[in-house]
């Protein structure tokens, strides 16, 4: 068991950020069809927190998407936060919100039903780092005058 701390996390646009406190590095990915559709994504990837261990800088938008269930998201950007029972003390912010993603590693899928296996082992496929892709690089350079963080 890890010792908890705190890590802080937000939107690409930077109105919605949050500090959350976190008691292991433990993560999993739910292929779930309601989350691809949400997230148009194959998967997300979840962390599990308490609800009362979540602290907003900026409230998210909140989206009923279903009966039972509603996720925080930037109304501005798009950006996905998460997931959340109406009814529990836990919740889920997506690894990739949060600063420093890297600090988790996935355990376990859930809704393996709906699992799109060609895309959960890609490696060996041919990579590309964003810096190596000179239109791309020169796009950047000429709208902001740097690449992105």
């Amino acid at each position: 068991m890890t010792q908890a701390f705190e890590m802080t996390g937000g939107c690409a646009c930077g109105r919605v950020r949050f500090t959350a406190r976190i008691d292991s590095d433990e993560a999993y990915l739910c292929h779930c069809r309601m989350c691809q559709r949400t997230t148009g994504s194959v998967s997300i990837a979840f962390k599990n927190v308490k609800q009362a261990d979540v602290r907003w800088q900026g409230e998210p938008d909140w989206y009923d998407s279903s009966p039972i269930a509603r996720r925080p998201y930037c109304r501005e950007c798009g950006t996905s936060l998460g997931f959340q029972f109406k009814e529990g003390p836990n919740m889920d912010l997506t690894v990739a919100a949060f600063d420093e993603p890297g600090h988790f590693r996935p355990t376990s899928h859930f809704g393996a039903e709906s699992i799109h296996r060609a895309w959960l082992n890609t490696e060996g496929l041919p990579e590309t780092r964003t810096d190596e892709h000179q239109k791309l690089v020169d796009k950047w350079i000429a709208a902001t005058g740097k690449m992105p963080d």
